[in-house]
């Protein structure tokens, strides 16, 4: 499969593969990013009676190894508690510099997932599987990872990029209608600040986004990590023109 489109980053350049029921094929598509070593799977307990089986069968039909962890669903998993008993999971479940670390799920998942992947052995690769459509068109992409602290929110992190990207468009449909509203405002973003064409074609095709259409759905995250993508090739670390992606944050 062809990735929808890629974050060029030099020699950090990662794909970002985007369709309805993508995650069936994510082993095929890890397997020539990752090869066929260890992976450990992030999620919690929201995502894993959905899609956590779905993801081991994929894998191993690549001979990908996997071994997996359920952390507790909502933002206080952001935590320095969790982060270090993530990071001793890892560790004990027999991991490497070889080994590749998957987040399975929302914002949450992908954040504590990616810092933990970047301070465990000082550095392991990471994957994203977004299941939610304000991680698929925004946290997921970009390489900004964290968590919370008592002073404030993604204040302890690290700019640590994924090795890939797999938004899996059908796992929306799991979605409560707030959490879709929370991920079509991220896309409007896009449209003010990048390209006015694309504000136009949400006006047109909003509710067909919002209703879970599959064709404009599709249309909506590639367009919106299109977006991201170019302005993070330009700005990796947020020293200028990445600011304007905290528009409304």
């Amino acid at each position: 499969m062809t990735p929808s489109l890629k974050v060029n980053l030099n020699d950090r350049t990662y794909p970002i593969y985007i369709g309805n029921g993508v995650m069936n094929n994510a082993g095929s598509l890890l397997a020539n990013i990752i090869g066929k070593n260890q992976s450990f799977i992030v999620t919690d307990e929201n995502v894993a009676p959905l899609y956590l089986s779905q993801l081991k069968d994929s894998l191993r039909k690549s001979s990908i190894e996997s071994s997996s962890t359920i952390l507790p669903a909502g933002e206080g998993t952001k935590s320095f508690k969790q982060l270090q008993n993530l990071s001793e999971q890892l560790l004990t479940s027999g991991i490497n510099r070889q080994s590749t670390i998957i987040a399975l799920g929302g914002g949450v998942i992908g954040d504590i997932t990616g810092f933990a992947s970047a301070i465990t052995m000082r550095g392991i690769n990471f994957v994203q599987i977004p299941t939610t459509l304000l991680a698929q068109v925004d946290s997921a992409v970009g390489g900004k990872t964290g968590i919370n602290t008592t002073l404030g929110k993604n204040l302890v992190g690290s700019f640590h990029q994924p090795k890939a990207v797999i938004s899996d468009t059908s796992a929306l449909a799991s979605l409560p209608r707030r959490q879709v509203l929370a991920g079509y405002a991220e896309i409007c973003k896009y449209g003010l600040i990048d390209s006015p064409g694309f504000w136009q074609w949400l006006e047109n095709n909003g509710q067909q986004v919002i209703s879970g259409s599959p064709k404009e759905l599709i249309e909506a995250v590639t367009t919106s990590c299109s977006s991201k993508a170019n302005i993070v090739g330009k700005d990796e670390l947020e020293t200028g023109v990445r600011g304007l992606l905290n528009l409304g944050h």
